[in-house]
């Protein structure tokens, strides 16, 4: 079975997007979630899962987080399909928008730590 879901069919595509980073994602990356940052937990930017490609991920909390633009309020139907995708193929997704991040970047840590706690919580055998 492959945990990870990777498609390595869209490899070329997830790098080219890489460099082609929103403003949201890039302060996302550079201030909370690169170099392991998030409670020692690495992240990967422009992963591709499945058919997408999600803009960060933990693998190994499987916590997918995506940053949602102006352009996400014309694919709000699109998008819960895609989330739910992800969740059946067992990760968590949390969206977060790119307007919060600019203009809110603590409280949009907060809400990442608070979901990293609680995967890492999960985690932990014996519970």
């Amino acid at each position: 079975m492959n945990l990870s879901h990777y498609n390595k069919r869209l490899k070329h595509f997830a790098r080219k997007l890489r460099n082609d980073s929103t403003n949201g994602e890039i302060i996302l990356w550079k201030e909370v979630l690169r170099a392991k940052k998030m409670y020692g937990h690495q992240f990967n930017r422009q992963f591709p899962i499945d058919n997408f490609i999600v803009d960060f991920i933990s693998r190994k909390l499987r916590l997918v987080i995506e940053v949602d633009g102006y352009s996400h309020q014309f694919k709000i139907e699109k998008d819960k399909l895609r989330d739910e995708r992800l969740n059946q193929l067992g990760y968590r997704v949390l969206r977060i928008q790119e307007y919060d991040i600019k203009t809110d970047l603590n409280n949009v840590i907060l809400a990442i730590e608070a979901n990293v706690l609680e995967l890492e919580d999960k985690l932990k055998p014996g519970d």
